[in-house]
């Protein structure tokens, strides 16, 4: 069996792809290696069964991978902490308030950080979704706040991307709901999406049209071509000036990489994203790969979606395997579309694929299928 040429392993995050690296180093062990994990969060929502989670047809619980059983399960060591730096000279991960982790070969997969710097008022009035584990913390209080007497009533959401056209239905099925069985009129409730250029323009017409028929099907505000300025507490400012009632602003446009990228050395894109090649390792340092929303690749870029995350696992996982052997990694180039089913707040689900659309409820029965096989191929007891 060929040798260990590395014989540390460090993953910095557990996201999507992570959570399969995991899974797969221990199904096939590489003598001599040992696999950490530094991670602030210990648990790893999935995107996928977001929309489902704010719309209440699933737990929280149910949507996401519990880092700490999967780590015991395969062996790794986790290190609970937050990666604040890479000292790449001295090949060690810098963790907030902890000693350094050495690295031979390291894997980054963080995700991404709200970035909600282009919108006047944003950052103090509006809620970011992303990162999903603090978003869910925020869901939480907005629920709060809508069964009150006094609460908000009227809700908005910027973004028109398949992400901001599914949290809005989500929301308008759950909101009223939860208004209702405290008592209050769900009647009183409003909501308005607002994006900046068509809603869901990387899709097909007809799948935008069925979008536009839903939303007006569910009395919500669609607002195309309108590019925001502002968000007040009552308020979303347009810049050609009009203005938008909304007691609560959800954002699901603008995320940024992690500060401290910048400080590594590493090679970034123009969005400051790690830049990697087609084989997932930095561009500048063969010893760094990256993964998910906050790597950027360089030869093949794709939009930051949850499903391209899950399917760099794989080729990730394979990657680190024959780095840490001291073979040739391999590269991947991900499919330039695939199937979005995208759920419409209950369970209905449009398909949309190149030319293709589809829509029904067996198709939202297909996305749960699929989304809970993720999950529970990574759950253990």
């Amino acid at each position: 069996m060929t040798s260990v040429g590395r014989s540390e392993v460090v993953l910095v995050g557990g996201g999507h792809a992570h959570v399969h690296v995991l899974d797969a180093l221990a199904r096939r062990p590489v003598p001599g290696l040992r696999v950490t994990l530094v991670t602030r969060d210990l648990a790893t929502p999935y995107s996928g069964m977001l929309p489902g989670v704010v719309a209440g047809l699933y737990r929280a619980e149910q949507a996401h991978v519990d880092l700490g059983p999967l780590c015991a399960a395969t062996g790794t060591r986790m290190v609970h902490g937050e990666a604040v730096g890479l000292d790449r000279s001295a090949k060690r991960i810098l963790i907030a308030g902890q000693e350094p982790v050495p690295y031979d070969v390291a894997s980054i997969d963080v995700g991404i950080a709200p970035s909600l710097s282009s919108i006047a008022g944003a950052a103090e009035h509006a809620i970011a979704v992303k990162p999903i584990g603090s978003f869910l913390d925020k869901l939480d209080r907005l629920i709060e706040g809508v069964r009150r007497a006094d609460g908000p009533r009227r809700i908005a959401v910027i973004g028109g991307g398949a992400g901001g056209v599914e949290l809005m239905l989500a929301l308008r099925s759950r909101l009223p709901a939860e208004l209702r069985e405290a008592g209050g009129d769900p009647a009183a409730m409003r909501f308005a999406l607002v994006t900046d250029g068509e809603v869901l323009a990387g899709h097909n017409g007809r799948v935008r049209a069925a979008f536009r028929h839903i939303f007006a099907e569910r009395i919500i505000a669609l607002h195309e071509y309108r590019r925001v300025a502002a968000v007040t507490t009552s308020a979303i400012a347009l810049q050609d000036g009009e203005v938008i009632a909304a007691d609560a602003v959800l954002v699901t446009t603008d995320a940024a990489a992690p500060a401290w990228f910048a400080g590594t050395g590493l090679a970034l894109d123009p969005g400051g994203f790690i830049a990697v090649g087609p084989s997932l390792q930095s561009i500048n340092d063969p010893d760094v790969f990256a993964a998910g929303d906050c790597a950027g690749m360089v030869e093949t870029p794709r939009p930051k979606a949850g499903v391209y995350a899950v399917r760099a696992g794989p080729p990730l996982a394979a990657n680190l395997r024959r780095r840490a052997m001291g073979e040739a990694t391999e590269p991947w180039r991900p499919q330039r579309r695939h199937l979005a089913l995208i759920s419409t707040g209950e369970r209905f689900a449009v398909a949309s694929r190149g030319i293709i659309k589809m829509e029904g409820a067996w198709l939202w029965r297909l996305k749960d299928w699929i989304d809970r096989r993720w999950v529970d191929a990574y759950r253990r007891p």
